[in-house]
């Protein structure tokens, strides 16, 4: 498999180093560098690419305005000098986040992030998945980033989602995974019938109910509360499990 790719950085140097990376990695096809985000705008509009080795400090228009100004995004890997956005990098959806200066074993690790990325049906496509699946609740797995991977979680071993401040716990039998994601897009990927929010803090996994009892589900060693404002449409989704 072949993956292009273009660098944007506004230091030839770094542009230099990253072509010279790209050419050792054999699975990688630089097909151009720019500049600035502008020349890379232009660029876009008649090509598409497959991930973008992006500066974020660039004068006129920053990388990460670059990346909110396209509406079909590559995989995006930030290589930068600060390490302040990596945050805004994470809410991004960004691959990978590089600190210049880039050694080559690190810019090898984030190039195989994007090859095995691709050939699993990466992040990139799961939106559009999720999209055509919105209604059937038939996802069987779905890709999360923690602080330093990203995992991918099988469904139907997710016990519940916890929400704990800007960040959500996903339970399953065998893991505990941190991410930082909102409400909206846990929803969207863990969506009725198989999954219900119950509480602000929580999404529960149908299936995986052990019983209800006074306004708290059990499951697996916890209880979780079912608040006022979700009890109405759970139990209205547990009535259609009941046996007639």
């Amino acid at each position: 498999m072949k993956i292009n790719c273009i660098a944007i950085d506004d230091e030839p140097l770094a542009l230099d180093i990253i072509k010279a990376y790209c050419e050792k990695i054999p699975f990688l096809n630089l097909v151009g560098t720019f500049g600035n985000a502008l020349d890379t705008l232009d660029y876009l509009r008649n090509n598409t690419v497959d991930l973008m080795f992006l500066d974020i400090q660039m004068e006129e228009l920053t990388g990460i305005q670059l990346l909110n100004s396209l509406k079909n995004k590559p995989f995006v890997i930030f290589t930068t000098a600060y390490d302040q956005y990596a945050i805004q990098g994470f809410d991004l959806d960004v691959l990978d986040y590089m600190l210049k200066p880039i050694p080559f074993d690190r810019f090898v690790k984030g190039a195989n992030k994007a090859l095995e990325q691709m050939q699993n049906n990466s992040v990139a496509t799961l939106p559009e998945r999720n999209e055509k699946q919105a209604n059937t609740g038939s996802n069987t797995f779905f890709f999360v980033k923690t602080e330093t991977r990203i995992e991918k979680v099988m469904a139907s071993e997710v016990l519940y989602v916890e929400g704990m401040g800007d960040y959500w716990r996903i339970v399953t039998k065998g893991r505990r995974i941190m991410t930082l994601m909102n409400a909206k897009g846990v929803e969207e990927i863990l969506h009725e019938p198989a999954f219900c929010r119950v509480h602000k803090s929580f999404f529960v996994a149908i299936d995986k109910i052990e019983f209800v009892e006074r306004k708290q589900i059990k499951i697996g060693e916890l209880l979780i509360p079912i608040s006022d404002t979700y009890q109405k449409n759970f139990f209205e989704l547990i009535d259609k499990h009941k046996m007639m």
